[in-house]
């Protein structure tokens, strides 16, 4: 059984079906009966390899063609000018830069300098920085057989052993690989008035290998950026890594969790001037009687359900929270706004926030729609009597050097007894846009393993 076949299983009356396919998997054992001539390794499959990165959103980053024999090199490196890999998007068909190629034993890149081991998949990387390389906009894009593969050399070993011989055909891609992505179930929820809320949802492990367990897990609630406000119930996941960076394996045999990533649908939901996207109230009472039903209905510990949030997703974060005060354990609020009014209420719930000081879309201080940012609700928040640890940093710092500015300072809050932790980033050291502040919060270890920690 596959682990898709298991989640659809587990899953009831979520839906298995994905708007993208995995390639078959197949076993590397050399095939039996004669064998295969020089060279002669006819292509079987083409599946796309995606990735969704921190900053720079969904990318098509390889290509992987299954072949009918294993591909052994005996030491050798193939060269990249062997292949050639052209984009047909939108109309417009462009070259993808060839970075590295060598087989390996899955459809799947390797991260290693030394990639790939002998078997039946060739494995060609791109360069995620192609102009082209994009694998979606507001929507995915089209991308089955949108790819295109020649190869243009014969691939031979160090000996001069004919191992790939070059020829006339090309060969189009038939499937989609996403890692972690793939591994969400899709489903939708209607709620009392008949408001029907999309999501996507990760089932951790051993949840669906023992439905019947009397193990329970922590659920991870995020809400999305405005952004990714859309019908496509995919763009929640790949826009950013929000989600994916709860369910990647690593993260996963670490905290065990269930990721519930729900999506607004259009049109956009705008009652009143600040009734935006979470805050919109459809939408709000969509949320939340989407979790009650889910922390019901499956094996979750109800003393650790988790909010995390970007941009008008933290503004949903400040706005639910005054609502039910006792639900959630603790949240991760990434340059959001909101009502400081009601900061009073929310004083003893554990928090993690960070802005960029020079965010332009959110202001660090002003907010949007009149209501205030990170920085004033902070402000507000101490105020009520909760103590807020403050720490700011630049926000392109190296990982290791970003996680240990991010443990002095909960070393910091914890020796000062703080439950609220305000992470601010220094001007003009924001990647890409100052708004993206979040690029680093959801892969910092150190933040994820302080929320993880904590309890109602």
């Amino acid at each position: 059984m596959t682990r898709r076949t298991a989640f659809a299983m587990a899953a009831g009356t979520v839906t298995g079906s994905l708007v993208i396919n995995t390639a078959t998997a197949a076993a590397d054992a050399p095939a039996p009966g004669r064998p295969v001539a020089a060279g002669a390794n006819p292509a079987l499959r083409t599946a796309l390899i995606t990735q969704v990165t921190p900053r720079n959103n969904w990318r098509v980053t390889a290509v992987a063609i299954r072949y009918a024999a294993p591909i052994d090199m005996r030491g050798g490196v193939i060269p990249p000018s062997a292949f050639q890999v052209t984009a047909d998007l939108g109309g417009q068909s462009a070259a993808r830069t060839v970075t590295r190629v060598y087989p390996n034993t899955a459809a799947r890149a390797d991260d290693l300098p030394d990639a790939g081991r002998p078997g039946r998949y060739l494995v060609i990387e791109l360069d995620p920085d192609d102009a082209n390389a994009r694998a979606s906009g507001t929507d995915p894009l089209p991308l089955h057989r949108a790819y295109t593969v020649r190869q243009v050399a014969d691939v031979r070993t160090p000996g001069g052993d004919l191992v790939l011989a070059a020829g006339p055909l090309a060969i189009r891609n038939d499937d989609v690989i996403t890692p972690v992505v793939d591994d969400f179930t899709a489903g939708s929820f209607t709620d009392s008035t008949g408001f029907e809320l999309a999501f996507r949802l990760y089932q951790p492990e051993g949840c669906v290998r023992s439905p019947g367990a009397a193990a329970r897990y922590p659920l991870v609630v995020t809400l999305h950026g405005g952004g990714e406000v859309a019908d496509n119930n995919v763009t929640q996941l790949t826009a950013n890594r929000v989600a994916v960076t709860f369910a990647k394996p690593e993260r996963q045999r670490r905290h065990p969790a269930f990721v519930l990533a729900p999506q607004i649908p259009l049109p956009r939901p705008m009652d009143g001037p600040d009734g935006t996207d979470w805050t919109d109230p459809k939408v709000r009472t969509a949320l939340v009687e989407l979790i009650d039903a889910f922390t019901t209905q499956r094996p979750v510990d109800a003393d650790r359900l988790y909010l995390v949030g970007l941009s008008s997703g933290a503004r949903g974060i400040f706005n639910l929270l005054p609502r039910r005060p006792h639900t959630f354990a603790a949240a991760l609020a990434t340059a959001g706004w909101g009502d400081p009014s009601t900061m009073d209420g929310i004083t003893h719930i554990p928090m993690w926030t960070d802005h960029s000081i020079d965010d332009p879309v959110v202001p660090y201080r002003e907010g949007r729609f009149g209501k205030p940012g990170t920085w004033t609700l902070m402000n507000t928040l101490e105020s009520a009597g909760a103590q807020v640890t403050r720490g700011e940093w630049a926000n392109d710092l190296p990982k290791a050097e970003f996680e240990a500015r991010s443990r002095a300072l909960l070393n910091r809050a914890r020796r000062a007894g703080s439950h609220v932790l305000f992470t601010s980033y220094t001007p003009g050291t924001t990647p890409v846009s100052p708004h993206f502040a979040w690029a680093q919060t959801y892969e910092n270890d150190v933040v994820i393993d302080w929320l993880f920690d904590q309890s109602r």
